[in-house]
């Protein structure tokens, strides 16, 4: 079922995890895909992204910059508009967590959980939407998480407090940019089993303690936050705006779990 075919979408943290299921998912309901990845390291695995995504039959490119430098993005929609075409669909997937408590959180650190997490939506968003206004279509997913609605851990403040600032973000996009027919939504996905959370989840008692907090007594899978931006870049999702899909297993409608196996 190609319910993309031959849009053109990107994606931004692409080349692992979460990011490289969503543009593989995309790709495989036709859609031409731009990996972007940040740095030098990254491009090996952005590379093996693309030639999944062109074994699926569609087109695919890299594209290097932190998107969370206004002309480092600026160039990337560049390349992208001139070797694909157009940004149709733009999945905001960079993020990062660096663990620090409150107290020990470093300005650094703040600052570039901020750009990382927030300013990096609004810089690629709105370069998109320009080419999307004009065109009166246009789809904006943000990935985002359950620490957008709740506290998950007690020594991540500083994201958890960015993945609200996005949620509101696009929010408040959804709003501005409805008119134009310009979609914007979310996704929230909980603890998933990538190597964003490798280290974290290698402790088994951690991991079995994560599974049990879950309604579903289990994790949840890149695929499936695929699968949840797939459904809202598409047709199907046409009336839905400024909404945050929880891709999380029920866990943001149960009670607070306990803070001493997020501690450890």
């Amino acid at each position: 079922m190609a319910r993309l075919k031959d849009k053109v979408a990107l994606v931004t943290g692409g080349s692992r995890g979460i990011g490289e299921a969503i543009a593989i998912r995309l790709a495989e309901e036709g859609a031409h895909v731009a990996v972007n990845y940040t740095s030098d390291r990254s491009r090996a695995l952005a590379e093996k992204v693309k030639e999944q995504i062109e074994a699926l039959g569609s087109k695919a490119i890299v594209v290097q910059a932190d998107v969370g430098n206004k002309a480092q993005v600026e160039a990337m929609f560049k390349q992208v508009e001139e070797q694909l075409g157009d940004v149709e669909i733009l999945v905001n997937n960079a993020g990062i967590a660096p663990f620090e408590p409150f107290m020990k959180v470093t300005e650094e650190t703040w600052d570039r959980t901020y750009a990382t997490n927030v300013k990096s939506i609004f810089l690629s968003s709105q370069l998109a939407a320009k080419k999307m206004i004009e065109k009166r279509y246009g789809k904006i997913v943000n990935v985002l998480s359950t620490a957008s609605l709740v506290v998950t851990s007690p020594v991540i403040p500083h994201y958890q407090s960015s993945k609200a600032a996005a949620n509101m973000l696009t929010k408040g996009m959804a709003i501005e940019l409805g008119k134009y027919n310009i979609n914007v939504n979310a996704v929230g996905p909980s603890t998933v089993d990538t190597d964003m959370c490798t280290d974290f989840l290698a402790d088994p008692e951690i991991r079995a303690k994560e599974i049990e907090a879950n309604p579903m007594k289990r994790l949840g899978t890149a695929r499936q936050i695929g699968d949840a931006v797939v459904f809202l870049a598409s047709d199907e999702a046409m009336q839905i705006n400024g909404h945050l899909l929880m891709v999380d297993g029920g866990l943001t409608v149960k009670a607070a779990q306990p803070e001493d196996h997020m501690e450890h």
